[in-house]
């Protein structure tokens, strides 16, 4: 594990970051938090070493309102601007390897918003750990709309009782996308938190999360 910082922004400073990178590192995921977390959150420190066991290198990072403290997100030029440092740090630091961007939820959203409107060829996936598809109770599929017109591969990694991502709109969604995949998670709410009692499968969520998703990216290796 190797911790460090790098200019977010020239307005914004430095932010944090960390990097875990396996022996036998087979593709990088520069993965974002969430609106209400850090880099590390213990969410997303499982994530990170889910991944790691799997043998994916993870860059995750702070958004310049986390680093500072504040209650309040950034704006999502701000959000764009990040992403986009944090991918040309993470490929100096891990060259060669299929890149892919994503996080959990806010996160994950920023991502598909810098690929949408930055159209970074480097990008060859984008994996969402929760997508926040609408507020909760208030169902919506408007934040995907973006989504549409985006031809890189995604992955969404969703659990069935998110109730920030109702399957009832987050299912035709996916089809609606061009090549996009859903793996639900079951029992898993927004932060992959389960119900041990009704979960069927004995498997850990976040390893469960993180073989579909190495799974997936060796798909997409053996087609590009």
């Amino acid at each position: 594990m190797y911790e460090f910082s790098f200019l977010a922004t020239p307005e914004k400073g430095n932010v944090d970051a960390i990097l875990q990178r396996p022996k036998k590192t087979t593709a990088l995921l520069v993965l974002a938090h969430g609106a209400g977390g850090d880099l590390h959150h213990s969410h997303m420190a499982a994530l990170a070493e889910a991944f790691y066991g799997r043998n994916i290198a993870t860059l995750r990072f702070n958004f310049p309102y986390t680093q500072q403290g504040k209650p309040r997100t950034d704006t999502p030029a701000v959000c764009i601007e990040t992403f986009k440092n944090a991918i040309a740090t993470a490929r100096k630091k891990v060259r060669r390897l299929p890149l892919f961007i994503g996080g959990h939820s806010f996160g994950g959203r920023m991502s598909s918003h810098y690929k949408a409107e930055t159209g970074d060829t480097r990008v060859s996936g984008l994996i969402f750990c929760s997508f926040p598809l609408h507020n909760p109770k208030k169902p919506d599929t408007t934040r995907a709309e973006h989504l549409y017109g985006v031809e890189t591969p995604m992955l969404f990694l969703s659990g069935t009782r998110d109730p920030m991502a109702d399957l009832v709109l987050l299912k035709p969604t996916v089809k609606k996308i061009m090549h996009a995949q859903l793996h639900e998670l079951d029992t898993a709410d927004h932060s992959y938190k389960i119900l041990k009692r009704t979960r069927e499968s004995k498997e850990d969520v976040y390893a469960e999360a993180a073989r579909v998703a190495a799974s997936w990216i060796s798909e997409l290796n053996e087609h590009n």
